[in-house]
């Protein structure tokens, strides 16, 4: 492995160690998906390091519940909630032009997995495609301006080893012309991820 792509951390590594003595003081965040799981926890370590975070979500009275147990235990009170739904081209568009000012990191982290039957998205795509991928890549160009204000900024977008169970297979994004498979499909927007990052 080249040295350029050699990290401490692995996938054992805690958020709380990544993050350990780097100081975001000035830096704001957004976090898709900050409800639960990873997207919790990335909020309470940026929140440590003295980030405004933006907790981007679908629910904003659970988002709210998270903030406040945020705020009591990080002792930062610069964490907010914002309506946000990657599913719906509508709540993206809004959530984008109601952000103002400089974005230092966007965090792509909401997600749909294995639907059990096939579903339609963004513009008749497959949903797992479409929330998992599309509607963070909408999200990401609704943002650039605020992006690139920030000089430097830094976009994550959470994948995982699902990748390794498809390619983006071009020529049937949508299960058209094959078997819907829910793990394929899901497959397919990790990947697609992957490469948006």
């Amino acid at each position: 492995m080249s040295e350029l792509f050699r990290s401490p951390f692995d996938r054992h590594s805690t958020a709380s160690q990544v993050i350990e003595g780097v100081d975001l003081s000035g830096k704001r965040a957004v976090i898709t998906g900050a409800t639960s799981g990873i997207g919790v926890e990335t909020a309470r370590a940026l929140a440590l390091a003295g980030a405004e975070v933006t907790l981007a979500v679908r629910r904003p009275d659970a988002g709210e519940q998270v903030a406040a147990d945020l705020r009591a235990k990080t002792g930062n009170p610069a964490i907010h909630v914002a309506r946000l739904d990657v599913a719906d081209l509508g709540s993206v568009t809004a959530f984008c032009a109601a952000w103002a000012g400089p974005l230092h990191i966007l965090l792509n982290n909401a997600g749909i997995m294995m639907l059990p039957e096939l579903e339609r998205g963004i513009g008749g795509h497959e949903q797992q495609f479409a929330t998992n991928y599309l509607g963070h890549f909408a999200l990401a160009l609704g943002l650039h301006r605020a992006l690139t204000e920030a000089g430097g900024a830094r976009m994550v977008t959470v994948a995982s080893s699902g990748h390794l169970f498809s390619p983006v297979v071009f020529d049937d994004l949508d299960y058209r012309f094959r078997p819907y498979d829910a793990l394929g499909a899901y497959g397919q927007s990790k990947t697609a991820e992957v490469l948006l990052a």
